[in-house]
Order: C-alpha cells, then structure tokens, then sequence
C-alpha cells in the first residue's frame, strides 16, 4: 500500500519531494540542538564532556569505592586528573563546533526517527502498522541507551588506558583537546547505533533476509564480530573489551528470540 496525495498514489517523484522533506526537517532539528549545545557551552563541556577524566565523575567514584572495600588499587581510575591542551589557533572554535554538531545528532535523533518513521508507514499494510507500534520509541530508547552506557562505562575507561599510557618515562602524555573530543564522540555514538542491533535484526527478519535458525547457526560467528567491533571503540585492554562485548551478545541474544517469535508469528499466519 503505497503513499497516497489527495487519495491518489504517490508517484516516483512526489516520493522524492516527501524524502526531501523529512532530510530537510531532520538537518533543521539537528542545527536547532546543535544551536542549543552551543549556547549551554559551560554545561556541555564542564558537566558533560571533560567530567568522565576527572574523579568527580560517577563511574570513577564507585570504581573507586570499589577499589577501596577490595583492597585493589587497579580498579580506581583517573583519580588524577587528565590535564587536556589545544595547539591549534582555531582549534578551540573548531571544536566547540564539532561538540555542538555531535550533541545536535543526540538530541534530535528521536525526531529524526520519527521522521522517517512518518516517511515509511503510509507504505505498511494496517496489520503491519499494529504490530510495528512504539518502534520509534524502542529505537530511541536503545540508542539512548547506548549513548549512556558509552558516556559512563567506556569513556572513563578509554580516558583512563590511554590517557595514562606510557611507552617510557622520557615521555609525557599531554592530550590535544581534538584528540580527547573525538575519542569520547566517537565511543558515545558507536555505542549508541550498536545498541540498534534488535531492531536491524527485527526489520531483516520481517523481511525475510534472515532467520532464527541462521542467527544460531552463525552465533559463534556474530560472537567473534562482536568482540572485534568492541576491540575497534574500546581501549586495549581486557576488561574494557569484556564491558562492551557482554552487553552487545546479551543483545545478540534478545535479538534472537524477538526473531524466533517473529518468525513463528509468520508461519502461523501462513497456515491460516
């Protein structure tokens, strides 16, 4: 059942128009964040962006804590502040702009999703736009998700290995302040389209591209995927690596049982 204009259908041009729309609408509610991110720039990098290196942040007081009650001294993290620079002479500017883009993605996402969602469900069968309820609401809730498990497990951790790295003595670690933007963004948004797993695995399912019976035959398969992509936006280090690989199988998981119950959903279907 295709878009429809004044009860007509939608030709391939009016499809084009309409996409056109929902790209303008979605680059507009990412500049309308990004205008806001830079406006509450004290917020955004005092209380948000350079609090993970510092020993304030949540995550490295409980790690801490932690530490303490087991007599582990290798559990705190950044207990000493990372001291950050910036060499270039717009580099401060420059990256002032790029925070503000990356903070107008987050923040416009789930209108973003909306969007397209609006784009694509005129083309559904009415029992498909039933059972496709709330799926804005899913897809915005894991990246959320997502992006929050980035921001308070692997960015604190990330800062701490790397930040604190040292192949000899003669050398000092002084971080260029692109360089710590761009690994904290850069953690935060893998985390967050990662987290999307279920619903690329639920969309190839309903599309009949794959099956429950291929997502358990190739398990292993996924499981050395999953652990190459955590190897890729985490540190180098064991435990960083085993923090973002379980959370990702346990979504591998789920993904495969939203799958088999698609699936026998469809094979009830057909035999009615």
């Amino acid at each position: 059942m295709g878009n429809k204009v004044d009860g007509n259908e939608m030709s391939f041009l009016d499809h084009l128009e309409e996409l056109r729309w929902v790209l303008v609408r979605s680059v507009a509610a990412i500049l309308v964040g990004a205008i806001v991110a830079f406006i509450f720039s004290d917020f955004i990098f005092d209380r948000l962006i350079f609090l993970p290196k510092t020993p304030e942040f949540f995550t490295n007081r409980m790690l801490c804590l932690l530490a303490e009650r087991l007599n582990s001294p290798v559990l705190c993290i950044n207990s000493t502040p990372l001291s950050i620079i910036n060499i270039n002479m717009a580099g401060q500017f420059n990256t002032h702009i790029m925070v503000s883009v990356y903070m107008g993605i987050v923040l416009a996402f789930p209108f973003m999703v909306f969007q397209f969602w609006k784009f694509v469900r005129p083309a559904l069968y009415d029992v498909e736009r039933k059972k496709s309820r709330g799926v804005v609401f899913y897809i915005s809730l894991l990246f959320i998700v997502g992006v929050l498990f980035g921001y308070f497990i692997i960015s604190p951790l990330t800062i701490h290995f790397l930040g604190g790295y040292s192949v000899s003595g003669e050398v000092t670690n002084q971080i260029n302040l692109g360089s710590y933007i761009g690994s904290v963004a850069s953690v935060t948004l893998a985390t967050g389209i990662l987290f999307e797993l279920p619903i690329l695995v639920v969309f190839l399912t309903k599309a009949g591209i794959v099956t429950p019976m291929f997502l358990r035959k190739y398990r292993k398969h996924t499981f050395v995927v999953i652990m190459s992509v955590a190897a890729v936006i985490t540190p180098p280090d064991i435990l960083s690596l085993l923090l973002v690989t379980f959370p990702l199988w346990l979504l591998f998981e789920a993904s495969i049982g939203l799958s088999a119950r698609l699936y026998r959903r469809k094979l009830k279907g057909e035999g009615q």
